[in-house]
């Protein structure tokens, strides 16, 4: 390496978000926008519920919010010395929440027929963890609408 040449920095790497970690950790889905209210520069609460809107069939709210997520995570990592296109990588475990938002506002943009904006993510998406599409495919389930379906009850006689 000569002088001029600099080592290559450290992989980018989003903050810890532990109080949010904890607060999503404890909450019901009603719960996630005041979680966001309460950590507005979280990236990880703003990925939360972006997913949310798309377990919900709300493309529009789900790109929003992804957008807002991915937005406050490229500030951030940009502070830490990053340059688009260079690697974030998935083991990270604070950095999913932009892989994951990233991922998000590409499904959304495909729902709401942009195609050329869910390449450019999807572009985006690979440049900062080659293996962050199939990562997020195999090993992350969004929000799940879950059905509660109540126990029959017992007719009168049979208690």
């Amino acid at each position: 390496m000569t002088p001029e040449e600099s080592a290559p920095g450290p992989d980018a790497a989003l903050a810890d978000e532990p109080e949010v970690r904890q607060a999503l950790a404890e909450a019901d889905r009603a719960a996630v926008a005041g979680i966001v209210s309460e950590h507005p520069a979280s990236p990880l609460a703003w990925a939360e519920l972006a997913d949310l809107a798309d377990s919900e069939g709300r493309p529009l709210e789900a790109y929003a919010f992804a957008a807002a997520s991915a937005e406050l995570a490229r500030e951030q990592l940009a502070t830490a010395g990053w340059q688009p296109g260079t690697a974030v990588p998935w083991a990270d475990e604070p950095n999913r929440a932009y892989l994951r938002a990233l991922d998000t506002q590409r499904r959304a943009a495909e729902s709401l027929g942009l195609a050329d904006r869910a390449a450019a993510l999807a572009d985006e998406l690979r440049s900062a963890d080659a293996e962050a599409p199939a990562r997020i495919a195999s090993e992350f389930t969004p929000t799940q609408l879950i059905t509660i379906v109540p126990a029959e009850q017992p007719a009168e006689g049979e208690r």
